[in-house]
C-alpha cells in the first residue's frame, strides 16, 4: 500500500513537471522542470528495484546533460517575442502532431493484455541489478548495443568536424617543413651595395 502511494505521488509529480516544462515561457524554468521530471522518474525506478538505472539517470542526465543544457540556455540570447510569433504560426501543425502521438499512445495502451503480464516479485537480498543488466545487455542485446555505440561515435565525430573552425590568428608549427630544413635554408645571406655617408648628403 505504501509503495503504491509513493508510486502515484511521484507519477503525478512527473506528469505535472513534464507539462510545466512544455508550457513554461522561461527556458530556464523549463530546464529545471525537466530536471525535476528526471528525479521523479529515478524514484519510480527505485520502486522497481532498478537502483543502477536510477543512479545513472541522476548522475548522467541530471548531473551532466541537464547542467549543460542549463548553461547553454542561460548563455543564449533567447528572443521570446519571436518564439511566440512562430508558436502562433505553427500551432495547428503542432496540434496535429500531438494528436497523432496521443492516438498512437492510446492504441498501444489499449492493445496491452494486462491479465497476461507477469506480477513483479521482490528480489532476494543478494540480487545484483548491475549483474542482471550486464548479462542481458551483452548476451541478448549485444548487437543493438554495439550499433548504438557506433552511431553515437559517428555523431560525436560529425559534431566535432562540423563545429570545428580553426582560428586564423593562431600560428602553429609545421613539423614536416622543420624536418626537411638544412643549413642552406636556415640562414639567408643578402648582398647589398655599400651606403654612402648620409652626413654628407644631409
Amino acid at each position: 500500500m505504501i509503495e503504491q502511494t509513493v508510486f502515484y505521488i511521484f507519477s503525478s509529480l512527473a506528469i505535472l513537471s513534464a507539462l510545466w516544462m512544455v508550457i513554461a515561457k522561461n527556458p530556464v524554468r523549463a530546464v529545471l522542470s525537466m530536471v525535476f521530471t528526471f528525479i521523479c522518474m529515478s524514484a519510480i525506478w527505485l520502486l522497481l528495484e532498478s537502483e543502477f538505472l536510477a543512479i545513472s539517470l541522476i548522475l548522467v542526465y541530471v548531473g551532466a546533460v541537464m547542467v549543460l543544457f542549463l548553461f547553454v540556455v542561460m548563455m543564449l540570447d533567447v528572443n521570446v517575442p519571436t518564439f511566440r510569433e512562430n508558436f502562433v504560426a505553427y500551432f495547428p501543425i503542432g496540434v496535429l502532431i500531438a494528436g497523432v502521438f496521443l492516438g498512437t499512445l492510446l492504441l498501444s495502451i489499449y492493445d496491452i493484455d494486462y491479465a497476461a503480464l507477469p506480477v513483479p516479485t521482490s528480489k532476494d537480498a543478494d540480487y545484483s541489478n548491475v549483474k542482471a543488466l550486464g548479462q542481458l545487455m551483452y548476451t541478448d542485446y549485444l548487437l543493438p548495443f554495439e550499433l548504438a555505440g557506433g552511431l553515437l561515435l559517428v555523431a560525436i565525430v560529425a559534431a566535432i568536424s562540423l563545429t570545428f573552425r580553426p582560428s586564423r590568428n593562431v600560428k602553429s608549427q609545421n613539423i614536416n617543413e622543420q624536418i626537411r630544413t638544412d643549413a642552406s635554408t636556415r640562414v639567408k645571406l643578402v648582398k647589398m651595395p655599400p651606403e654612402t655617408d648620409w652626413n654628407e648628403d644631409a
